[in-house]
């Protein structure tokens, strides 16, 4: 149930088909006919268009092309009017022919009466973009409006892709989409062209800035750029009880009034007020919100000056006038935007506009002694500081520093990292000591399912894929949910507190070190849970080298997917000392990532360095609902990975070792086994002894001659200096894909084998008691301490998940990902190499 009053998730209907995939005029063909939906665009060019009639419900037909196809040639109202292609994109369309499918497949609805309801419904959707700062509740708000699950944490840079929901309000429908969060849209990171990109392009009707209740002044600098954007806008003031808390007087109304946005307070964590911001979205849509006019924000007589000849010149085009607002193209231009300028250069026409800008930049500079993007910044806060002036008054100032005071112990000189490493420990070792009990449950659980199973089931070949393949395989990795939920709990809650912002600011000097800015800590920190989001959070980095080098050492943060390997080897073979084993493996990868990253920084990425700026949010109070979403989030990813990835992995790898059934030598162990059953002088109990015995030898042969058995023994040259047996080469390969395979290839792989005693529980035991079945080491213990960890050590840094390259490819490119593939890989076997040598001598 979506917890909004009066707001309710979109039910499927044909008639909203339309929106998700729209049209515009640009799109008819010579002679097609439709009615018009929208008009995009602001300012100026929509009064224009509207006033010839492109208004909602018109019918317009396509006439003709010009010959070098733009213009076009329209017609409405028994009129006709050419449009340049530019113009007619900004007008949504409903083709005649959709709408008389439409209706003809809708309740068996008549085209004449369908159409005002097509019409008015399409003219009722409203494309919403939520916009404002990193850690301002933006997610949080999103969240709650539509019913959406999305990650929230306090600390920049969540948020690092486009996420869209559509809800229903008071016959409205609202596609709401969830964009970055930025500080400003200039072109300073990847965050702020993807959002600048997003408002010019997309052009969505109705523009959500969200701003930190506590923290307005800074945020209210994004709000200037969407004012010179002169786009619709309404401000929704988060946190709001955070400044009442603080005892801080805001007259939000008389500040709404000045800046031309109206302002509605909201508490997005309690979903308090988002009723009220959606339904102010609807007024402003329909421009019946009084306060809403468009401001121009006085720079001063000499910036000002210049931004009017500017304006003068781009007024006269209307090429760029149809998708940006002269005043803020003007501002952009003074501020020396490079890509800004780069997209006027492609543009005929534009020389003197180009031209006049330069000279503005240089009579300012010259003026102020100023970079100009300086001077339009200071120009910017001192409008905001004036605004607030008049309409916020804070609270005396030992009130107003609750909020930072855990400072004092988290981020001092000498404790700050003692505390740091201490939370790391206490979280892996609450990851083994709560999780061991649901995970006994659920290996309980599994063994009562396989042994029921199993005796409902007759032998045969459906039989041993159930039990061993699916049961075996698939179990064998659920049985580690519990674990990989503790781990995520106890991430989020340093994301929601906003620990990890202070773990960066702790790691910061050590990051410098090596390279790589103190934001990147965040990234790695990430890496724990998971390291395709972690790739993904490395947008927040402004620099591209420093983005590259932190992607290249986040496969070492041992992701949720490695851990329960590493939970069934340290609890089979270091039942005394787990959580110490567990951390030790993740700061070796931490280790090896610091090494890794000097080394990349001398080859790849010698650069000059890039200040540290970054926002320390206040702590607070995570809320129950947001963690137990990230939890519930994470486990339907993990159970969904298990019913497809995992679950056709088990079955093949399965099959593979169940085929072919019989081996040359199958005869003469079935033959030894007759003859020993038919031998009267041999006692009961001793017979019994010996026929397992050959059972087990026959079926240990039967799975190295298989066609897994064969690869196995392919890869066993590589990796018997490791220590390793062909099961476990096998293993490996499987966990390419990843890494949580690895542990259902061990299932299957080992539960395969016959023992004298068959209700022995557990993967661990079996692992325990592995042997190897050919080579020089015929007949000793596969596993020891030494090679567990070695298989640890392996698995922490060889080739990272599919998932995992695929997003180095799409955040840097192939050769990169490739890179990464093989770097990994060879690392990894050096690494453990040299771990199994020198433990062997030890």
């Amino acid at each position: 149930m979506n917890p909004i009053e009066n707001i309710e998730i979109q039910p499927h209907s044909p008639l909203l088909d339309h929106a998700i995939t729209d049209r515009f005029l640009s799109d008819l063909s010579d002679g097609e006919t439709a009615f018009i939906t929208k008009v995009r665009g602001y300012g100026a060019f929509r009064k224009r268009i509207t006033e010839m009639g492109f208004v909602s419900g018109t019918l317009v037909k396509a006439i003709k092309k010009a010959p070098l196809q733009d213009p076009a040639e329209y017609e409405l109202m028994g009129y006709r009017v050419s449009l340049r292609r530019s113009e007619a994109e900004l007008i949504e369309i409903l083709p005649a022919d959709s709408l008389e499918r439409t209706a003809k497949s809708y309740n068996g609805t008549h085209l004449l009466e369908t159409v005002p309801h097509i019409l008015r419904e399409r003219s009722q959707h409203i494309h919403v973009a939520l916009v404002g700062n990193p850690n301002c509740g933006k997610t949080t708000l999103f969240n709650y409006a539509t019913g959406k699950h999305e990650r929230v944490g306090n600390y920049g840079g969540v948020t690092v892709d486009l996420k869209t929901a559509r809800i229903k309000k008071n016959d409205h429908t609202l596609f709401v989409t969830d964009l970055p969060g930025t500080y400003s849209i200039s072109e300073y990171s990847p965050e702020e062209l993807f959002v600048r990109h997003h408002l010019t392009d997309e052009m969505p009707d109705v523009v959500i800035n969200v701003i930190d209740a506590s923290n307005i002044e800074r945020n209210l600098y994004l709000t200037t750029q969407l004012i010179d954007m002169d786009i619709k806008v309404v401000i929704a003031l988060n946190m709001f009880d955070e400044l009442e808390t603080k005892g801080d007087r805001f007259d939000y109304k008389m500040l709404g009034e000045m800046i031309g946005i109206p302002i509605v307070p909201c508490v997005a964590s309690k979903g308090k007020g988002i009723d009220k911001v959606m339904q102010k979205v609807i007024d402003v849509f329909h421009e019946s919100e009084k306060s809403v006019r468009h401001i121009h924000i006085n720079y001063g007589a000499d910036i000002n000056q210049s931004v009017e000849k500017l304006t003068q010149l781009i007024d006269k085009d209307k090429t760029l006038t149809d998708r940006y607002h002269s005043l803020y193209l003007a501002i952009k231009l003074l501020e020396n935007d490079s890509h800004t300028f780069m997209s006027l250069s492609d543009l005929p026409g534009t020389t003197i506009i180009i031209g006049t800008a330069k000279h503005e930049q240089n009579r300012l500079e010259k003026a102020y002694n100023e970079k100009t993007e300086t001077i339009l910044t200071d120009a910017k806060y001192a409008f905001i500081k004036g605004a607030l002036k008049e309409t916020y008054h804070l609270a005396p100032e030992q009130k107003r520093k609750a909020g930072h005071n855990a400072d004092s112990v988290l981020t001092h000189k000498w404790l700050g990292f003692p505390v740091f490493l201490f939370f790391m420990w206490a979280m892996f070792q609450v990851t083994f000591t709560l999780g061991s009990y649901p995970m006994n449950w659920i290996n309980t659980g599994l063994g009562w399912l396989s042994d029921t199973t199993g005796n409902a089931m007759p032998e045969g070949a459906l039989h041993d894929l159930i039990i061993d393949g699916i049961i075996g395989g698939v179990g064998g990795v659920i049985v580690f949910l519990p674990n990989i939920l503790i781990l995520f709990f106890c991430i989020s809650l340093m994301e929601d507190t906003g620990y990890m912002a202070r773990a960066a600011f702790i790691m910061d000097r050590l990051m410098h070190k090596i390279g790589l800015h103190g934001k990147s800590f965040i990234p790695l920190l990430m890496g724990f849970g998971c390291n395709v989001p972690a790739i993904m959070a490395t947008r927040t980095l402004e620099n591209r080298k420093d983005r590259l080098l932190t992607m290249l050492i986040i496969p070492f943060m041992s992701c949720s997917a490695r851990l329960p390997v590493y939970v069934l080897l340290i609890s089979a073979f270091f039942p005394a000392k787990q959580g110490l084993v567990l951390l030790s493996i993740y700061l070796i990868g931490v280790v090896l990532a610091i090494v890794m990253a000097l080394l990349f920084k001398k080859v790849f990425f010698q650069k000059a360095e890039v200040p540290f700026v970054m926002e320390l949010p206040p702590y607070r109070m995570p809320t129950l609902r947001n963690t137990s979403i990230h939890m519930w989030n994470k486990s339907v990813q993990y159970l969904t990975k298990m019913g497809t990835v995992i679950l056709f992995a088990s079955i093949l790898i399965w099959a593979l070792g169940y085929f072919p059934r019989n081996t040359k030598n199958s005869i003469r162990y079935d033959t030894a086994i007759l003859k020993i059953q038919n031998n009267l002088s041999i006692p009961e109990n001793s017979k019994e002894t010996q026929i397992n015995k050959l059972l087990i030898e026959r079926e240990s042969e039967r799975m190295e001659k298989s066609y897994i058995g064969q690869i196995g023994h392919l890869i066993t040259p590589v990796i018997a200096p490791l220590g390793f047996d062909w099961k476990i080469g096998v293993s490996i390969i499987t966990g390419l894909a990843a890494k949580e395979i690895l542990i259902g290839s061990m299932g299957v792989l080992y539960q395969s084998d016959l023992e004298a005693d068959e209700t022995s529980v557990g993967l661990q035991n079996k692992l325990q008691q592995q042997v190897f079945t050919s080579g020089p080491k015929v007949g000793e213990k596969v596993f020891s301490p030494l090679v567990a960890f070695t298989l640890m050590l392996f698995v922490l840094i060889y080739f990272p998940c599919i998932a995992v390259i695929a997003a180095v490819k799409r955040e840097a490119n192939w050769g990169w990902a490739a890179f990464t593939m093989v770097y990994t890989t060879v690392l990894a076997w050096l690494v453990a190499f040299g771990t199994y040598q020198i433990g062997s001598l030890l």
